[in-house]
């Protein structure tokens, strides 16, 4: 028999699962379908490289929690992260969904960085997410000792992408 926590996690994963294939299609689609709100969205990119910069903050201060073996305090910076990160990826959705595209304008090495930074970025970024929602559900469902090993892993890739989206931002700033 199946406990009741086991049951949970496996529905979740499914969630998961489901979650992480409409954000995929969304991602893919914002690119080639664009929504004319009347509404001008401009304002977002600074906003949604906030969040994603906050969550940067919270995930190093759940981080320190954990390692000081404060349990509720790494709860509490956990969810507040991913929060900001469903804050940041719904500004991000509209913005992209509803404005035109904006190309890098730099020229010179600078162009060489961004873009390799850029595809790291997008890379982990489409790959990343079922990865904090599954490890999310392994701590809500309290199997700690596999929440831990994926978080090993997951932490510091999920840190990369929420530093790497504003620092792709600040170099991208002057060409909106």
């Amino acid at each position: 028999m199946i406990s009741p926590d086991k049951k949970l996690a496996r529905k979740l994963n499914v969630i998961a699962v489901l979650i992480s294939i409409v954000v995929m299609i969304l991602v893919l689609l914002m690119r080639r379908v664009k929504i004319d709100t009347g509404i001008d969205f401009s304002f977002l990119p600074p906003i949604h490289s906030t969040f994603n910069a906050l969550a940067a903050v919270f995930l190093i201060m759940g981080l320190r929690a954990i390692k000081k073996r404060d349990a509720h305090k790494h709860r509490l910076y956990m969810v507040i992260a991913i929060v900001l990160s469903v804050l940041f990826l719904t500004s991000y959705v509209v913005y992209h969904f509803t404005m035109p595209e904006t190309t890098f304008c730099k020229e010179g090495p600078i162009r060489l960085v961004y873009f390799v930074l850029l595809i790291a970025h997008i890379i982990l970024a489409a790959v990343i997410l079922p990865f904090i929602l599954f490890t999310f559900i392994r701590a809500f469902t309290g199997q700690f000792s596999r929440h831990a090993a994926m978080g090993r892993w997951v932490y510091p890739l999920w840190l990369f992408v929420t530093i790497s989206g504003p620092v792709l931002y600040l170099m991208l700033r002057n060409c909106y």
